[in-house]
C-alpha cells in the first residue's frame, strides 16, 4: 500500500545496554557526576548544569555542550537553563560586587562568550523568546565594564544570530506558502486532469538533472531543522516535574513535520506522474525514467529521494499496472528496491548509509560530502533510542549515557545538513516539484483502473465505489 510517513512508530525497541555495574562505581569526586570508563554516564541535573558553566580556569568540552543542550530541554526550558547558567556566573565570578575583580572576570569572559556563541550558533531557535536574548544582555553588560571588547563581541554575536533566524524564518514562510498552495491542488484531482497538464518529461528530461534538482530541495529543506526538533518530537512528561511537560506551549517541530511532508509529496507526485499518461508505452517510459533519477539519487547519496521515488513506485495503483510494467527494463529498478529493502532493519540501506558517510568525511568537493538519510527511518531509530531507555534512572539522576548517544546520532545529522549543495539551481524545475499537482489516493486509483481495467472483484468494487 502507500507509504506515507509517521512520526512515531511503537512496534518493539530494544533498551539500550546499560553496564550492569554502573550504580556500583564510585562516584568521581566532580560534584556528583558518575563516570564509567571515563564516560561521564548519569548525574543529576544541577550537577549537569553546573558542568555546563565556566569558570576562569574551565570550560567543558564541546561535546558536552551540544549534548548537554539537546537533551536539557526534556527536563528544563531553554530560557531557565539560560537563567540559571547566568545566576550562577554571577555568584560564582562576583559578578553583583560594587567593585570588580577585573583581572578574574578578564579570564572568565571570554570563556562564557565562547558558551553563548556556540549556544547561539547550534540551537538557534532557542533564542526567538525575548527571555533569552534578555539574559544574553545582562550577561554581557555586566562583564563588558572589565573590557571594551565584549561590548564587540556581544554585537556580533547578536547580528550573526539575528541573521540565522531572518534566513531560518524566510525559509520556513518560503515552505508555508508552498505547503498551503499544494494542499488545495491535492483536493482538485479526484479524476483525470484535461490534457493541459504539463508533465515532468516536458520539465526535465534528464534523469541526472532532475536527481540534482531533487537535492537542491532535500538539502534546502534539511537546512530549516535544528537539532532540538528530534528530542522535542518526543517530549513526554518529565515524572519528577509532576506539573506540566517542559514544551507545554506548541510542540516546535514544524520543519521536521514539514520535511515529512515533502517525502509523502514527492511518493505521489511520481505515482501521479506513471499513472497520468493515456497511452503504456509513455507510462512505461516514465517507470523508466523514474528508475534513472533514483539511481542518480543513489549515486549523488540522496537517499531521502530515492526513497521516496521507489515507495511512490510501490505504491498499489501503479505496482498494479501489469502490461505496463511488461514493457520497463525492471532489472535496475530491482537492485534499487534491493539497496532500499526492509528486511534486517533496512540492513542494505544502513550499509550504503555508512558508505556515504565516509565518503563525505575524507571528501575534498561538496559533491562527494552530500548525505541525505531516509529521513522517517532516521526519526524512528531516534525514536525508539527514546522509549527504549528512560530519561531518569531511579535515583533521579539524568541517564546521560542515553543522551550521549542521542547526540551522536543526531550530531552526524547536523553535520550532513550543512553541506552546500553544490550543483546549479533549476527555478523552473523546481517549481514543478513543489506545486505540480497530484493525485489523492482516490484519484490514484481512478486513474490506474482507467489506463488497465480492474483485474477482480474486489478492484471492480473499488472503481465502481469512485466513480
Amino acid at each position: 500500500e502507500g507509504m506515507p510517513q509517521t512520526l512515531s512508530s511503537t512496534s518493539m525497541f530494544t533498551p539500550c545496554g546499560f553496564s550492569p555495574h554502573l550504580h556500583t562505581s564510585k562516584e568521581d569526586e566532580q560534584g556528583g557526576l558518575i563516570f564509567q570508563d571515563g564516560n561521564l554516564t548519569s548525574a543529576s541535573l544541577d550537577a549537569l548544569i553546573q558542568h555546563l558553566i565556566p569558570t576562569t580556569d574551565y570550560y567543558p568540552e564541546k561535546a558536552y555542550i551540544f549534548t548537554f543542550l539537546l537533551s536539557s530541554r526534556l527536563f528544563i526550558e531553554p530560557h531557565e537553563l539560560l537563567s540559571r547558567v547566568c545566576h550562577k556566573c554571577i555568584e560564582q565570578q562576583r559578578l553583583d560586587d560594587p567593585v570588580l575583580d577585573k583581572a578574574r572576570i578578564r579570564k572568565f569572559g571570554p570563556k562564557i562568550l565562547q558558551l553563548l556563541t556556540e549556544w547561539t550558533e547550534t540551537f538557534p531557535y532557542d533564542f526567538q523568546e525575548e527571555r533569552m536574548i534578555g539574559h544574553l544582555k545582562d550577561m554581557i553588560h555586566r562583564i563588558a565594564p572589565c573590557d571594551e571588547a565584549y561590548w564587540k563581541k556581544m554585537n556580533q554575536l547578536l547580528q550573526t544570530l539575528n541573521q540565522k533566524l531572518a534566513t531560518l524564518s524566510h525559509g520556513q514562510e518560503g515552505i508555508v506558502k508552498i505547503t498551503a498552495a499544494v494542499s488545495d491542488k491535492l483536493v482538485a484531482f479526484k479524476s483525470k486532469p484535461p490534457s493541459i497538464q504539463r508533465e515532468i518529461l516536458s520539465v526535465c528530461s534528464d534523469p541526472y538533472t532532475l536527481a540534482q534538482q531533487l537535492t537542491h530541495v532535500e538539502l534546502e529543506r534539511l537546512s530549516h531543522i535544528g537539532p532540538e526538533e528530534f528530542v522535542q518530537a518526543f517530549v513526554h512528561k518529565d515524572p519528577l516535574d509532576g506539573t506540566k511537560s517542559c514544551f507545554s506551549e506548541q510542540k516546535k517541530t514544524s520543519n521536521l513535520e514539514a520535511y515529512v511532508k515533502w517525502f509523502n509529496r514527492l511518493c505521489y507526485l511520481v505515482a501521479t506522474e506513471i499513472c497520468m499518461p493515456a497511452k503504456k508505452k509513455q507510462r512505461a517510459q516514465v517507470i523508466e525514467f523514474f528508475i534513472d533519477v533514483a539511481r542518480e539519487c543513489f549515486n549523488i547519496g540522496n537517499f531521502n529521494s530515492l526513497m521516496a521515488i521507489i515507495s511512490g513506485m510501490n505504491m498499489s495503483p501503479v505496482s498494479r499496472l501489469k502490461k505496463t510494467w511488461s514493457k520497463v527494463k525492471t532489472a535496475k529498478f530491482f537492485i534499487l528496491e534491493h539497496q532500499m529493502d526492509p528486511t534486517g532493519n533496512f540492513y542494505n540501506y544502513r550499509t550504503a548509509l555508512r558508505g556515504a558517510a565516509h565518503r563525505s568525511l575524507t571528501a575534498h568537493s561538496n559533491r562527494e560530502k552530500i548525505v541525505i538519510p531516509f529521513f522517517s527511518l532516521l526519526i524512528k531509530d531516534i525514536y525508539f533510542l527514546n522509549e527504549g531507555c528512560a530519561n531518569r534512572l531511579p535515583n533521579g539522576h539524568v541517564n546521560f549515557e542515553k543522551f550521549l548517544e542521542l547526540a551522536k546520532q543526531v550530531g552526524e545529522f547536523i553535520t550532513w545538513k550543512q553541506v552546500e549543495c553544490p550543483f546549479e539551481q533549476d527555478p523552473n524545475i523546481i517549481h514543478y516539484l513543489h506545486t505540480a499537482p497530484v493525485f489523492t489516493e482516490d484519484g490514484l486509483y481512478l486513474a490506474s483502473y482507467e489506463s488497465e481495467s480492474p483485474e477482480n472483484q474486489t478492484e471492480k468494487d473499488r472503481w465502481k465505489s469512485l466513480r
